[in-house]
């Protein structure tokens, strides 16, 4: 193998989600499968004592771990790391995603 997909091997899915959280696995990392790009598995949503915004003290937060498995025959890994940043927003800020 020359470390290249062929395009019979990009035929299908693109992009998987795992999620385990329902079942109370904090966080875990989700094996990327052909022909998938890439693979986030999601955790358990929990609350912990997190620092405010401001830095005024503490607060309570719902708090969620998610990893992203990327082919990087596919996807970059910066490119990786730049959508799960947005994703991160998204999920903080959810009125973002209508805008």
């Amino acid at each position: 193998k020359e470390g290249k997909l062929a395009p019979a091997d990009m035929i299908g899915g693109t992009f998987t989600i795992s999620n385990l959280g329902m079942f109370g696995v904090k966080n875990f990392a989700a094996i990327v499968n052909p022909p998938q790009a890439a693979i986030l598995a999601v955790g358990a949503a929990r609350v912990e004592v997190v620092k405010k915004e401001d830095g005024t003290g503490y607060e309570e937060a719902s708090v969620m771990n998610v990893t992203l498995s990327c082919d990087h025959r596919v996807i970059d890994g910066a490119d990786g790391a730049t959508w799960l940043g947005a994703f991160k927003g998204f999920m903080e800020d959810p009125v973002t995603m209508l805008l």
